[in-house]
């Protein structure tokens, strides 16, 4: 049995619940409005944790006489991740939260209830039953608080439809008919206020808004790069006002057959293209950096379509067995799906095996094929790259590519998940950005991809720098080491480079050579510090812009300097452990995890492998000298 985890508020939590609680004791009392607000905390940085804190200290306050909670979520998934993370704190809410099994169970609960208790359900159990106009009142009482998780249409859903000769209301009307004396307080990463449906309207005002730039600053999660990767549908047509019109016209259509974009997408001859610019980009990133992966698409006959294309490029990726592969498609299923869609159905078993798999870096499974699932409160750390080929906007555009932002080993705070837009997108997520940022918000979604190329070279300048600083009158040039074709010319070359770095910091700062070479003569640190912090920033945006073609002229360069920064990081850590304990104070303040491995020299280079490790004793013994 695994060891209990003791987890405390980060200084958002901690402010962002206070605040919360005081607002709900207020809207709870004769001169409040029942609305308790909306906490606005982006995705990535403890949203669920704060409901759990939030749920702990509301049970505790006296003036509130043991209220009754209602989580409500609008879809099974989300519903069973809270309750489990409910369930893992019971200690703190001290009772055994419940998830409510159907819609005849959720009336006998809330009807029965009379104190306490902590209940899980998605909004659809409220609906009437076959002979009910109203969704009759279940209880009165004016303790009970309902937290709703993300601001989704269906939470809405107050306003009358016509359907069969009827008026029909949708679930936030049933709930608010079932408990009318109820407060609400709404938890969200991406508040919606677009025209009728803003968020503060139907919660109230904000009560903690912790954003984009406030999560990255503080290291809860990594900043989104952004990369274009477009495949014309076909040439000179002007596609971008005709689907404009065919989605005003089929707003709300279900009909699969009536969604003319989707079908244009789904073309056989656009998804081969796709695949094979898929399968490429894919193995360019995995050269750079251990890389899990999603691919969007926007229906689930293109998630099987394009799972066929992929495979029949890359056989080996495929298995029937759901506890082997390279790719698997995530979907929901029906009776009615042929049997070529339903190979890739799984029960809910199977599909927690599939979570399992992907969450875990060393497993196998590197792709998954979603159109929906796991873009909503799905968290999978090591996942570092988002395939979009499904036109997204507002806070669904949003919440999808948060599932890159998550803190991991292969990520950085300077180059974080990368999302690549197949179908462009650049106008929604500006847009987004800004609805996002609306209210006191403040941080940038993306950066481009070659932002962070400009990056990693104005980093590779300082490198250079450093080189072109003599030592004892010799400076080292890289260029001319990088023509080698021997390993161990090569081998000896990354032994002078090291010590040439080690030497930096014997010079003077008041020397000629410093003032004509060292890169910014106002520096003060240590050389051998700023190489290793360049060599590192450097890595960092190779990992993100490997794939770009502009890239490949430095990979021998940058393989060079990520070998020298190896055999110096490698003799730091042989010395008394403060760097270590550094990284693990690192890791506890700013919620992260620092581990990268090595990029092999000479598999960028296409040299033989000597027989002889980088990182062994023996060439360390080398450099010692």
């Amino acid at each position: 049995m695994a060891k209990p985890l003791k987890k405390i508020a980060a200084y958002h939590q901690y402010y962002g619940v206070n605040e919360a609680v005081e607002s709900t004791i207020f809207a709870t009392s004769e001169q409040g409005d029942k609305r308790i607000g909306v906490m606005w905390h982006t995705q990535g940085s403890g949203k669920s944790i704060s409901m759990l804190f939030y749920a702990g200290k509301l049970l505790a306050q006296p003036e509130l006489k043991n209220p009754t909670i209602v989580v409500v979520t609008d879809r099974n998934d989300l519903d069973g991740q809270l309750f489990q993370t409910f369930s893992s704190g019971k200690d703190l809410i001290k009772q055994t939260p419940q998830q409510v099994e159907d819609r005849d169970q959720l009336r006998q609960l809330l009807a029965q209830n009379e104190v306490g208790g902590v209940f899980f359900t998605t909004i659809q159990k409220f609906a009437l039953n076959e002979e009910e106009s109203r969704f009759p009142i279940l209880n009165e009482r004016n303790n009970i608080i309902v937290i709703s998780d993300e601001a989704h249409r269906s939470q809405y859903g107050f306003t009358q439809k016509l359907h069969n000769g009827k008026f029909q209301t949708g679930y936030a009307r049933h709930l608010r008919d079932a408990l009318p004396n109820a407060s609400f307080i709404g938890f969200t990463g991406t508040p919606i206020s677009l025209e009728d449906k803003d968020t503060q309207d139907v919660f109230g005002r904000y009560v903690s808004i912790y954003d984009l730039q406030d999560a990255v600053e503080d290291g809860a999660t990594v900043p989104i790069v952004y990369e274009a990767r477009q495949i014309k549908l076909a040439e000179n047509a002007n596609h971008d006002e005709l689907f404009a019109e065919i989605d005003e016209l089929l707003e709300g259509e279900e009909n699969p057959k009536l969604r003319l974009r989707e079908k244009l997408l789904g073309s056989e001859a656009r998804l081969h293209d796709l695949a094979v610019d898929f399968v490429q980009h894919f193995a360019k990133r995995n050269e750079v950096v251990d890389s899990k992966s999603m691919m969007v698409v926007s229906s689930r006959q293109i998630c099987v379509d394009l799972y066929n294309q992929i495979i029949a490029l890359h056989p080996e990726w495929h298995s029937d067995n759901i506890n082997e592969g390279a790719i698997k498609i995530v979907m929901t299923g029906s009776a009615s799906d042929t049997p070529e869609m339903q190979k890739h159905i799984y029960s809910k078993q199977e599909k927690q095996t599939l979570e399992r798999r992907f969450k875990d870096p060393n497993d196998p499974l590197k792709v998954v094929i979603v159109r929906d699932m796991w873009l909503t409160g799905f968290d999978a750390p090591c996942c570092n790259t988002m395939y979009l080929d499904k036109p997204m906007k507002g806070h669904n555009l949003m919440q999808a590519i948060a599932r890159v932002n998550r803190v991991f080993r292969n990520k950085s705070r300077e180059n974080g998940g990368l999302i690549v837009d197949y179908v462009g997108i650049a106008d929604e997520l500006k847009d987004a950005t800004q609805q996002y940022t609306n209210s006191q918000g403040k941080g940038k979604l993306a950066d481009s991809v070659i932002d962070v190329f400009f990056k990693m070279k104005e980093h590779l300048e300082v490198i250079r720098s450093l080189f072109a600083t003599p030592v004892e009158g010799k400076t080292f040039y890289v260029q001319t080491v990088l023509e080698k074709d021997n390993p161990n010319e090569l081998l000896m070359a990354i032994r002078f480079a090291a010590n040439h770095i080690l030497s930096l910091d014997q010079l003077s700062f008041d020397g000629k050579a410093h003032e004509q070479h060292w890169f910014n003569k106002k520096e003060t640190e240590p050389r051998k510090k700023a190489f290793l912090k360049a060599a590192g920033l450097v890595k960092k945006g190779y990992m993100l812009c490997g794939a770009l073609a502009e890239v490949e002229p430095y990979n021998q360069e940058i393989a060079f300097y990520d070998a020298v920064r190896a055999i110096l990081t490698k003799r730091e850590q042989k010395g008394t452990g403060t760097n270590e304990r550094q990284i693990l104070l690192k890791k506890l303040v700013n919620q992260t995890v620092y581990s990268e491995g090595v990029i092999d020299l000479f598999d960028l280079l296409e040299k033989p492998q000597p027989q002889i490790s980088l990182l062994s004793e023996e060439f360390l013994q080398t450099v010692k000298k």
